[in-house]
């Protein structure tokens, strides 16, 4: 699986990784935040939470184009910097009156413009490191370790957030709505990391820095002569994705918001036994080494990788058993923002299986295209969203922060672990489908629209937001229609799509 990977996407992975944390600390309490500190209303705090999500998203469209321009690197490192800047004006507490508001709007946008300027450029570079021939089979499998990579830092964020919170609070005083500033300035540091990766790095990845037109390869440039007919068809097939990808993100991104919300208020407080386990980071992170080291069985080896493997299975087991033992019949307090640590586990733990899986089709010459496995993505959506209707008839219509009924944590664990699969079946796969199909003098624009359908879904995650006041299967069946109705399109264009992939 790690194997015959360029060494640059491992740095580059990292430096995306800092990021990732931060931006993830900083988004796991966020719309609480807006809540406890000013009081918003779930409508505004959907619109606000929405907006800043649709920019985020939706800026990397400028930034491609000014990549397709000035250089891919050098729009990472001012986007970084930026970025920076945002969090750092986020996390001075400024109470909750009009300059709080205007200081919160500007570092938003700030956080916004950075992250446009670095996340979409990073992975076109990422991408060009598959364009050598003997990486050229890689590209997929090695957008899925990326996606795994950035994901690590994701799965520690809430945890983050919520310690530091509660040390501000009850090592140092601070009231709840202040404690959330010391989260905001959790992202300042992982930036400053995230640079740092990325400039100690640089030798790894040089060969994808801008090159001189008289050293483009004699396979690129014929690329580079693409006929406008061939052009105009592959912008026209990556348009009908991104449209695809608007729901799938509209359905998927409910997990700060909607799905945050059902945790807060039907969801129980507490948790025992193996499923209060859960809820300690460090235990998921011993099922992941469990996971990785069964697949590092199954696929061969020395004897001595045998060994290695076996250990990686026996020992977190051990301590599982271990943990088990010592923390039977105690009681866990589940937080409402530690729900988003499950969707980055699944997907460092999932990450393998997925690898192994495509690998094995591949051999046997049945692995699907890329728009075959988006279109399995979204009704894999659509099957999470069965389950929290299903689960949800009888319930009253809410208004948050009512906390009315006390549901099993698992529903909302089983929800977060189908959307997972639904996840790495698009969006890794659609990133390097994006990198692959794009026209080389329009691959930071065509990585913008990418971005441009995030953000257009992002925006539309607002909508259950705002039916939040009616009964809730409603909610959870209208994502569930409007999965099912975008895979349905992708099926109808899917040899369309297939002769560009």
């Amino acid at each position: 699986m790690f194997e015959g990977q360029p060494k640059g996407l491992w740095t580059l992975a990292l430096a995306n990784t800092g990021e990732r944390f931060g931006y993830y600390t900083m988004l796991a309490v966020f719309a609480l935040f807006l809540g406890e500190n000013f009081g918003f209303d779930a409508g505004t705090a959907s619109e606000i939470y929405t907006w800043f999500l649709t920019a985020v998203y939706f800026l990397p469209l400028v930034g491609g184009m000014a990549a397709d321009r000035w250089g891919y690197s050098k729009m990472v490192v001012i986007g970084i910097m930026i970025m920076f800047l945002g969090y750092l004006l986020l996390s001075v507490p400024l109470g909750n009156g009009t300059i709080a508001i205007a200081a919160m709007g500007a570092a938003l946008l700030l956080v916004s413009l950075g992250t446009g300027l670095f996340k979409g450029n990073l992975q076109v570079m990422v991408g060009d490191l598959y364009n050598a021939p003997e990486f050229a089979d890689k590209r997929d499998s090695g957008f899925s370790l990326f996606y795994m990579a950035i994901n690590v830092g994701a799965l520690f964020a809430p945890t983050a957030a919520i310690g530091i919170m509660n040390w501000a609070q009850t090592s140092l005083g601070y009231s709840k709505a202040d404690s959330y500033h010391f989260a905001f300035a959790v992202a300042c540091v992982s930036v400053i990391a995230s640079i740092l990766i990325y400039f100690l790095g640089r030798s790894t990845y040089k060969q994808v820095l801008t090159v001189k037109k008289d050293k483009v390869s004699a396979a690129e440039e014929k690329v580079e002569d693409m006929s406008p007919a061939e052009t105009r068809e592959r912008i026209v097939c990556l348009c009908l994705v991104f449209a695809v990808v608007i729901f799938f993100w509209m359905a998927f991104h409910q997990n700060g918001l909607t799905l945050t919300w059902f945790a807060d208020e039907f969801t129980a407080r507490s948790a025992t036994g193996i499923t209060g386990m859960t809820f300690n980071v460090m235990n998921l992170i011993w099922c992941i080494f469990i996971v990785y080291g069964i697949c590092g069985l199954f696929s061969g080896g020395s004897s001595k990788g045998k060994m290695v493997n076996a250990l990686l299975v026996l020992i977190p087991a051990a301590i599982l058993g271990y943990n088990y033992v010592k923390t039977s019949g105690e009681v866990v307090t589940v937080d409402a923002p530690i729900f988003q640590q499950f969707n980055p586990c699944f997907v460092v733990a999932l990450t393998p299986i997925s690898i192994a899986l495509f690998s094995w089709l591949g051999k046997k010459g049945k692995e699907p295209k890329a728009p075959v496995k988006i279109g399995l993505g979204m009704l894999v959506a659509a099957s999470a969203y069965v389950l929290m209707m299903v689960c949800s008839f009888g319930l009253p219509a809410t208004d948050h922060p009512n906390h009315v009924y006390d549901f099993n944590p698992n529903l909302l664990i089983s929800t977060y672990l189908i959307l997972t699969f639904a996840e790495l079946l698009l969006s890794p796969i659609g990133i390097s489908f994006v990198t692959k199909v794009a026209p080389p003098k329009y691959k930071g624009m065509m990585m913008g629209g990418w971005f441009v359908a995030t953000a257009l879904g992002n925006k539309l995650v607002s909508i259950p937001g705002h039916m939040w006041d009616m009964p809730l299967w409603i909610v959870w069946a209208t994502l569930m229609g409007i999965c099912l109705l975008a895979a349905l399109f992708i099926f109808s264009i899917i040899k369309k799509l297939n002769k560009v992939a």
